[in-house]
């Protein structure tokens, strides 16, 4: 199995209080305890999308993403341990020393390939590139998207939304989540309806709406249920210089949520998806309750970028 499940759900009163909330409406969904390769919300794609692999008869996942990228470290590890090869793609050119997820990556034994700087939009197409060159060689690829954002790979959280309902007793809920490919809040808006799912936007795609609201229906059509109607609910004021990019707001919610709660937001999502819940107005969340979906990627905060910055 790889990932444990179903994740804890915390009730976070001394967090909700310092933003106002009363008793028991803010909770922490926490999928950072998935347990694969230090945990994260890619581990629930992962599970899906490997068995897939495995009954296509594969021997060699393909995917990429960004340089400390949660999604290539996750695929490394869910690799090693179903006995499968792991090529990683970035969109980028290769650091002068590995850290972080590059680290765990090495560690795990996956293969990597730098591709020099380029959209993450366009990285799809390259990852398909790879696959097709090492299938030419005799392999038997299997190329997953950036960040598992396949239909199969985002219907796992249709599941993490029952998780959600059934943890709470009750479907009064707005889950908060950080969205960079798409997939993780599609995936919820098919089971709890786009009106339900606030996604706060990293700056991973160009148009992230459009990645949302087209994968939400191939999850719906493929779990057979009704299709989401509206538009995803995303805001887009905690990007900051761009993807990755480290943000006061995302420093200052990391702190937050680290001397409250004791848990530890990541500074490229949860980070920054906190920092936007900070910033909402309490008329803008629906009544019930607030679930913050905790998605990992702790070890980019030991990496020379962030950790200097995180302990100013």
């Amino acid at each position: 199995m790889l990932a444990h499940l179903p994740t804890p759900l915390e009730r976070a009163d001394r967090l909700g209080r310092a933003l106002g909330m009363s008793p028991g409406r803010l909770w922490l969904k926490r999928d950072d305890c998935t347990g694969l390769a230090t945990g994260g919300n890619k581990a629930r794609k992962l599970a899906l999308v490997v068995a897939d692999a495995l009954a296509s008869a594969s021997d060699v996942l393909v995917t990429g993403g960004g340089l400390q990228s949660n999604h290539a470290r996750m695929t490394a590890a869910a690799a090693a341990a179903s006995g499968l090869a792991c090529v990683l793609v970035f969109n980028a050119e290769s650091p002068p020393s590995p850290e972080g997820n590059q680290l765990l990556n090495r560690v795990f034994g996956a293969e990597h390939r730098y591709l020099g700087p380029m959209p993450l939009d366009d990285l799809d197409a390259a990852i398909v590139a790879v696959a097709d060159e090492l299938r030419a060689s005799g392999r038997r690829p299997f190329a997953i998207p950036v960040g598992g954002s396949s239909p199969l790979g985002a219907s796992a959280y249709t599941d993490a939304a029952d998780e959600i309902v059934e943890q709470l007793g009750h479907e009064d809920v707005l889950v908060v989540t950080a969205t960079g490919s798409g997939g993780t809040q599609a995936g919820l808006a098919a089971r709890l309806g786009h009106a339900r799912v606030l996604g706060v936007d990293v700056g991973a795609l160009s148009d992230p709406a459009a990645a949302v609201r087209g994968l939400a229906l191939e999850v719906a059509a493929l779990r057979r249920l009704p299709p989401p109607t509206g538009d995803p609910w995303l805001v887009r004021d905690q990007i900051g210089a761009g993807y990755g990019a480290p943000t006061d707001a995302a420093r200052d919610a990391i702190r937050l949520v680290a001397r409250t709660e004791g848990v530890v937001l990541d500074p490229v999502y949860s980070g920054k998806a906190f920092a936007g819940l900070m910033r909402l107005e309490a008329a803008a969340l629906r009544a019930g309750a607030v679930v913050f979906l905790a998605t990992g990627g702790a070890p980019v905060i030991f990496t020379e970028r962030f950790a200097g910055w995180l302990a100013e």
